[in-house]
């Protein structure tokens, strides 16, 4: 079962290995567990629905509930003291286009706002729906999950948009194929909401962005059904899609999308080469990513994240041995871990693989037997890292990402600016602020930029929210004057809008409005997200 107010399955629990708590309150300082309010107490809170009876609509507290918040840090902090604020006055399942449709005219006809709701994971607000003297109907696509068309010659399938990761890729398997993309809420997230969040896979590298693999479908809009065919190229004109990619629901709902499969790879693992700091490893990726090997992923930490993560890892015996073994090359207090991915034929494979090593190695780079141990590790929990956050949670700590990308040449002064604004963004209370950051997704141009910062809840929840807001507001202002996007693979939702004009500028502002006000004349779709 889901849990309600936190990450994930409620049968699956993630538990801080021996040590964990002495370093947390080494980097943060001692905690106290909050307490948090029940599922009861939160449906009390729940207001009437000003919806019209609907065939379509449900209007019961619980499903109100479950769609009223995401995942942002916001989501969890009302979630978890129940002050949630404002709920959907209903939710929508429907399960055919012509539903769709049916839900944009009733909506028409009572001037009620629409939510697209996939599955729930957006970090920035995507999802939430704001104070409005009109009704907000939230429209949950998950029973529009069918695989529609599979045509292994072509390469193309057509799904539901409202599929989950897990299922779309099972269908695949089942026929020999695969899409590849593997967002770290790979778990929940759909095909309709990478589409429209612009979303990126761990395995980007070689599958491709979503915008990559997105090669046509559907949206219905206020205004009418917007249908793109899946060509492989085309000249004519603007192509369509790019108003669909990132149209985070403003524009219509995306109901079916067709996307460019794999084949089954003979070889997908992972890899750990461990480097002596990290300006040694930062050269050395840059020249494998540069050097465009058959590579499915690159992800680099820096040291403190080395350090965390090996810290918050258990296995102490193995991480023991790991420390033993580097000591003898030379890489000791400064060492930065580097995980690859390696996916393709297995003849590709061993290519790929000598090569970096070898490139790693003239960079002073160490790669050991027990490095693709801890590949395979970070491959096993790569969608549970979330889950750690309920438990630091219950442990009294808060815990966010911000994330961006920037050019080879920025990247290291940002990752300090970034770094430097979570350090001291809570000096007023005399807050520590735990903060670690690692290069995500590589590029032959530039990198994403991935930082994680953990600081403590307050005693009350509004100095909490205060505490995040102050962090939030920090990072986000030294990455949009420093040559950063305010989002790499995120979106902007509601808590990045304020910062989209500094990348777009004001004609592009303009240009993004009125293909809204295009799509959508009324007004009826996902207001306040976006712009």
């Amino acid at each position: 079962m889901r849990r309600w107010n936190g990450w994930g399955d409620t049968t699956h629990q993630s538990h801080l290995p021996a040590g964990a708590d002495d370093f947390l309150q080494t980097r943060v300082g001692a905690s106290s567990p909050p307490k948090d309010a029940t599922l009861n107490q939160v449906l009390g809170s729940v207001p009437n629905s000003r919806l019209k009876a609907h065939p379509l609509i449900k209007t019961d507290n619980q499903d109100r509930l479950l769609h009223a918040r995401g995942q942002s840090f916001p989501d969890w902090l009302a979630l978890r003291t129940g002050q949630i604020g404002i709920f959907p006055d209903g939710v929508a399942y429907p399960v055919t286009e012509e539903d769709v449709r049916a839900l944009i005219a009733y909506a028409k006809e009572t001037d009620t706002k629409l939510i697209p709701y996939g599955g729930g994971t957006s970090v920035v607000g995507h999802i939430n729906p704001q104070k409005s003297d009109q009704p907000v109907l939230t429209v949950d696509m998950g029973r529009m999950n069918r695989l529609i068309h599979l045509d292994g010659t072509t390469r193309l399938a057509t799904f539901g948009a409202g599929i989950a990761g897990p299922d779309l890729e099972a269908l695949l398997r089942a026929q020999g194929f695969t899409l590849g993309h593997y967002p770290q809420s790979f778990e929940y997230s759909t095909l309709g909401g990478w589409i429209a969040a612009r979303s990126s896979g761990q395995q980007s590298l070689y599958y491709g962005r979503i915008e990559q693999l997105f090669a046509g479908g559907r949206m219905e809009a206020p205004i009418g059904t917007l249908d793109m065919p899946p060509f492989p190229a085309s000249a004519a004109g603007p192509d369509l899609r790019q108003w669909v990619l990132g149209s985070e629901g403003r524009m219509g709902i995306i109901t079916q999308a067709t996307v460019r499969i794999s084949p089954q790879p003979e070889v997908d693992e992972f890899r750990a080469v461990f480097f002596p700091d990290f300006e040694s490893g930062i050269a050395a990726v840059r020249e494998i990513v540069q050097a465009r090997l058959p590579l499915s992923m690159l992800r680099y930490s820096t040291t403190i994240e080395t350090e965390t993560n090996l810290a918050l890892a258990g296995k102490r015996r193995l991480i023991g041995l790991l420390e033993d073994v580097l000591s003898t090359q030379g890489i000791k207090d400064k060492k930065t871990m580097f995980i690859f991915g390696v996916t393709g034929s297995k003849a590709l494979a061993r290519l790929a693989v000598k090569e970096v090593h070898g490139i790693a190695g003239r960079y002073g780079g160490v790669h050991l037997r027990i490095g693709k141990i801890f590949g395979g590790q970070w491959r096993k929990n790569r969608f549970h890292t979330p889950y750690l956050r309920n438990t630091l949670w219950d442990a009294g700590y808060a815990v966010d990402t911000v994330e961006t990308s920037t050019d080879w040449t920025n990247t290291p002064t940002l990752i300090a600016l970034m770094e430097r604004a979570l350090h001291h963004a809570l000096a007023d209370v005399g807050e520590k602020v735990h903060v670690f950051t690692h290069l995500s997704h590589l590029y032959p141009f530039g990198t994403s930029i991935y930082t994680t910062y953990v600081f403590r809840i307050a005693p009350t929840p509004d100095e909490t929210l205060r505490r995040w807001a102050s962090l939030k507001e920090a990072v986000s202002r030294a990455i949009v004057d420093n040559g950063g996007t305010i989002s790499h693979q995120h979106g902007v939702g509601y808590d990045h809008m304020p910062y989209l004009s500094v990348e777009k500028g004001e004609l592009g502002i303009g240009a993004i409005q009125s293909a809204i006000r295009f799509f959508d004349p009324n007004g009826l779709m996902n207001p306040n997200k976006l712009v």
